[in-house]
């Protein structure tokens, strides 16, 4: 069974120190690299979409917090203040309420809406040492936020745009979600006390599932303090259930905040606020990577995505040469030298990684690369131009396959070329 929490320091993606604390790992340099390819993939994503970029402060003042309803509805959860200059200031348990912030700093019209402002943002939970576990239980974390302010015409597209964006990052990163679930408030709960916009916020996400196609169920006691929301669950080896990916719909903080813009009557009107995380917190994210590729990652994310074995020392200025390549094109390639072992032990030791590219003398002599694929295919070999397309191609878009179509289709003609009958 793959548990995260070995996997990831037998990987050297990640670890903790007791003078850090607990809940507080940090990324070692492969797993810096997954988080960064992530990163870098769902800020793409977002710009696609039509989402502006934002950084704000991780500290808030109290005020902040009792304005959005976190300080009495989520406070137990949260850091206590901490003075400083006559004021009580906080770790923030959120990104919402500092992005209801930004967009009340500038007047809007109705013309601009909807209005998306995403943010890898880090926020803070004052979580009980005896939940804490490896990357899916950390006191400190990096979270996918985002937040679009629109008109209430608009909430059912925008949320049904954000769950299109949660599909898309399940196939790249090579994951399925368990099952889809409507979370509403149940009994005893601290909520928003608004009878009439939970029912809205609720059909409105019901209507957004329903059309989405996706099966799904209720349950009730799950809701934000603040509206009821679409939660995206995976399972763990164990069968133990989380959430990575969820949609929101806020009336709630848009009142609070007295958020408006101005509308095609000249008049001030109210929007509604999403909520919507594609991948989730990093952490969650990365650990339900490993548990479900093992390591194996999808060659878009791998910590290395090409490993360049030369045979023996004769060859290592040509390998050499390649890494160069390959690192001046984006790509993640490392250098298998000789000293470091057999091939056959170097390319066992390379197992995880998609792509090995090995260079013999006559590879060096021709010019040519011969390419490895992590699940055992060998390809003749070809030159190094080639090898680089070849690669670069499913990694440019974010394929979870090892080879895009046109180099399934071409591996298949060259190896029964190369090796007819």
């Amino acid at each position: 069974m793959n548990d995260h929490r070995r996997l990831g320091r037998e990987l050297d993606l990640f670890d903790t120190d007791p003078l850090m604390g607990a809940g507080l790992p940090y990324w070692l340099p492969d797993g810096a690299a997954v988080r960064y390819a992530l990163e870098e993939y769902v800020r793409d994503a977002e710009r696609r979409a039509g989402y502006r970029h934002v950084y704000s402060p991780v500290l808030g003042k109290r005020e902040l917090y009792e304005i959005s309803g976190h300080w009495s509805h989520y406070g137990d959860d949260m850091f206590p203040p901490m003075e400083l200059g006559g004021e009580q200031m906080l770790l923030r348990p959120s990104l919402c309420p500092h992005h209801a912030l930004i967009y009340r700093a500038r007047p809007h019209s109705y013309r601009e809406l909807p209005f998306r402002m995403a943010e890898l943002g880090g926020m803070y939970r004052s979580e009980l040492s005896g939940v804490l576990g490896g990357l899916t239980r950390v006191r400190a974390i990096q979270l996918n936020d985002a937040h679009i302010f629109c008109t209430p015409d608009q909430v059912a597209e925008e949320a049904s745009a954000a769950l299109g964006l949660i599909h898309g990052a399940y196939d790249a990163m090579g994951i399925d979600a368990a099952r889809y679930r409507l979370s509403l408030p149940g009994p005893g709960g601290k909520y928003v006390a608004d009878p009439e916009l939970w029912r809205r916020s609720a059909a409105l996400l019901r209507e957004v599932l329903d059309g989405s196609g996706v099966a799904y169920e209720a349950v009730e006691g799950e809701a934000a303090f603040y509206g009821p929301k679409i939660d995206v669950q995976i399972t763990d080896p164990a069968g133990r259930e989380s959430t990575l990916s969820t949609v929101q719909i806020d009336f709630h903080q848009p009142e609070r905040f007295d958020l408006h813009y101005i509308g095609a009557d000249g008049g001030k009107h109210r929007p509604v606020m999403v909520h919507r995380s594609v991948i989730g917190s990093l952490e969650r994210a990365v650990a339900h990577l490993i548990e479900v590729h093992g390591g194996a990652f999808p060659a878009w994310l791998a910590p290395t995505q090409l490993v360049v074995l030369p045979v023996s020392d004769a060859e290592t200025d040509r390998a050499l040469e390649l890494v160069r390549r390959c690192r001046d094109r984006g790509l993640r390639a490392e250098l298998a030298a000789p000293d470091q072992g057999s091939l056959g032990a170097r390319v066992r030791a390379a197992r995880l990684v998609p792509y090995q590219a090995v260079i013999g003398p006559r590879e060096a002599a021709a010019g040519l690369i011969a390419l490895r694929l992590r699940d055992g295919r060998r390809l003749d070999p070809r030159p190094a131009d080639e090898v680089l397309h070849l690669i670069g191609q499913p990694i440019a878009s974010h394929s979870a396959d090892l080879l895009d179509r046109a180099g399934r289709a071409d591996t298949r003609l060259r190896e029964r070329t190369a090796f007819p009958g």
